[in-house]
């Protein structure tokens, strides 16, 4: 799911966004939550990718460095090779 529909980006609700807006916001975010990492484990990692040059995840105070290391910090094999 590539647009943002209100309930979910990338197959990631909105709340699950949200549980994870601390790990990925520097200057020292916290280790993922496991809220977050239940909604990232369901992520359409393509999908995210196709954020990963977007102006709007800097505006918003994401870091896609640290985004990119979410899912080996959930422990999650399916990480993103963008």
């Amino acid at each position: 799911m590539n647009t943002i529909s209100g309930q979910t980006i990338c197959n990631i609700p909105i709340a699950g966004l949200r549980a994870c807006k601390p790990s990925v916001t520097p200057p020292r975010p916290p280790p993922p939550t496991a809220d977050c990492c239940r909604a990232i484990s369901h992520a359409d990692m393509r999908c995210l990718c196709s954020y990963k040059k977007s102006p709007l995840i800097p505006s918003l105070g994401i870091s896609v460095p640290l985004a990119e290391k979410l899912p080996a910090k959930c422990g999650l094999s399916t990480a993103a090779k963008c």
